[in-house]
C-alpha cells in the first residue's frame, strides 16, 4: 500500500504555489496552459536533460473529471511561449475550470516524480502516488457550495499525468489518488496563517480576538473575509469579480498599441511593474522607455474600485479594528491604496512587506491546516492499530 503524502496547494490566478511532504519541496508554476501535440521541437536531448522539469512541463492528462480528457498540454513557463496560451478569464469559477485541475495534477506529478519519491515506481516507469491534499477556493464559491463538488471530483477517480518531452521525467507516468481532500475557504485560511504557527499554536495573541477584515486581491477576484470571535462571519464575507488581470491585460494592450511591443503574458506585465530596478520601463528598439503613465492611470483606477469595496464593507462592520491586504494583487496595488487611504478615510490598514509571505500565505495556511488534520488522524489510528496487534 502506498503511503499518503501531504500536499498543500494554492492554485492562484497568477501562479500555483505548492508545499509537499515535510515542507522539503516547494513548487511555483505560472497558471498558464496551452494545448499541444505529443512531439514538441527541442534542440537535442542533452539540452533537455540539463533543464529543470518545472521549466519544461509537457504532459498528457487523463482524468474522468476533466471536460477535455486525455489531452496534451504545455504548462507554466513552457506555455508562456505558445501562441495559444490560456489564462483564467474574469468571472470564471476556479472549482469548475479544467485549467485548475490540470495545474493541480501537474504539480502533484512533479512532486511524485522527484528522485526522493520514486520508490513507488514500477518497471514500466509508472509511479503510484497517494496524497492528503489541502487546498482552497474563493469565499464566494464556498458560500455557493461549489467546494463539495470540487472535492468529490478529486476523490472519485485516479488521475494520470504522463510526462512527454519534459526534462528528466520524459516517459514517466504518475497515477494520482487522494486519501483525503480538504477544501478551505481562502479568507479563513488567511486568518489561520496570520495568528498560528505550523502546529496551530497561537503566535499572535494581540490579533486573535480582534475584529479583522482580510481583503485578498487576486488575479480574477477579490475576497473580503470578516473575522470576529476567531471565525469567518459567513453572512458578511463577500466576493467580487474584480481582480488585477483585466488591468494587466489593459496595460499589455496599451503597450502593444502605443509602442508596438508584444508581451507574452500578464506575468510579463507584472515583472515590468514590480521589478526592483527600472520599474515601469521597457525596451523599445533598444532604447529604455517609460510606461509609467500607462501603468499609473490603469492601476490607480483599479485601486479606487478596491478602496470603494473596503469603505463599503468597513461601514457595514463599523467595529473593525484593522484590515489586512493580502495576495499578489495587493502587492501590485499597495502604493496606490496607501496613497488613497492617506488622502481619504485613514483606515487602519496593513500590507505584508515580505513579498513571499504575502504570495505564499494561502499555501502556508493550507499546509498548517492539512498537516494538523494528518496528525490528528494518525493519533486516532494508533489505538485501532494497537487493538489489531493484540488480537493477532
Amino acid at each position: 500500500m502506498v503511503k499518503a503524502r501531504i500536499a498543500a496547494i494554492d492554485v492562484g490566478n497568477d501562479s500555483l504555489k505548492g508545499i509537499f511532504g515535510k515542507m522539503e519541496n516547494e513548487i511555483n508554476i505560472p497558471n498558464i496552459i496551452a494545448r499541444d501535440t505529443e512531439d514538441r521541437p527541442i534542440i537535442g536531448v542533452e539540452e533537455l536533460d540539463n533543464q529543470e522539469p518545472v521549466d519544461g512541463i509537457h504532459i498528457r492528462v487523463h482524468s474522468p473529471t476533466l471536460k477535455e480528457n486525455n489531452s496534451i498540454y504545455r504548462v507554466g513557463h513552457l506555455a508562456t511561449k505558445s501562441s495559444n496560451a490560456s489564462e483564467l478569464d474574469p468571472g470564471s469559477n476556479k472549482s469548475e475550470e479544467d485549467q485548475t485541475l490540470i495545474m493541480l495534477f501537474a504539480a502533484l506529478a512533479l512532486d511524485a516524480a522527484r528522485e526522493e519519491n520514486t520508490h513507488n515506481k514500477n518497471s514500466n516507469n509508472v509511479i503510484d502516488a497517494t496524497y492528503i491534499l489541502g487546498t482552497g477556493l474563493p469565499l464566494r464559491e464556498v458560500k455557493e457550495g461549489k467546494d463539495v463538488g470540487y472535492r468529490s471530483r478529486l476523490l472519485s477517480s485516479v488521475h494520470q499525468v504522463e510526462f512527454l518531452v519534459t526534462p528528466k521525467y520524459q516517459g514517466v507516468k504518475v497515477n494520482i489518488k487522494f486519501e483525503e481532500v480538504k477544501v478551505y475557504p481562502e479568507g479563513f485560511a488567511a486568518f489561520i496563517n496570520l495568528v498560528m504557527d505550523n502546529d496551530l499554536n497561537i503566535i499572535n495573541k494581540a490579533l486573535i480576538d480582534k475584529r479583522i477584515l482580510i481583503q485578498d486581491i487576486g488575479g480574477l477576484s477579490t475576497d473580503v473575509a470578516v473575522i470576529k470571535n476567531r471565525k469567518v462571519d459567513d453572512d458578511k464575507a463577500q466576493g467580487f469579480n474584480l481582480g488585477v488581470s483585466e488591468s494587466l491585460e489593459a496595460i499589455r494592450e496599451e503597450i502593444r498599441s502605443r509602442h508596438g511591443i508584444e508581451l507574452d503574458s500578464r506575468r510579463d506585465v507584472v515583472e515590468i511593474i514590480t521589478k526592483k530596478s527600472d520599474r515601469n520601463h521597457i525596451m523599445v528598439k533598444g532604447s529604455r522607455t517609460s510606461v509609467h503613465d500607462i501603468v499609473d492611470r490603469i492601476l490607480l483606477e483599479l485601486a479606487k474600485k478596491q478602496y470603494r469595496h473596503l469603505r463599503n464593507i468597513w461601514q457595514k462592520n463599523s467595529q473593525t479594528e484593522i484590515c489586512y491586504f493580502i495576495g499578489g494583487g495587493s502587492l501590485i496595488l499597495k502604493d496606490y491604496i496607501k496613497t488613497l487611504n492617506n488622502n481619504l478615510d485613514g483606515y487602519n490598514i496593513d500590507f505584508f512587506e515580505d513579498e513571499k509571505e504575502s504570495i505564499w500565505m494561502m499555501a502556508n495556511a493550507y499546509y498548517k491546516l492539512v498537516a494538523d488534520f494528518y496528525r490528528r488522524t494518525q493519533k486516532e489510528k494508533q489505538p485501532e492499530e494497537q487493538k489489531l496487534a493484540k488480537t493477532k
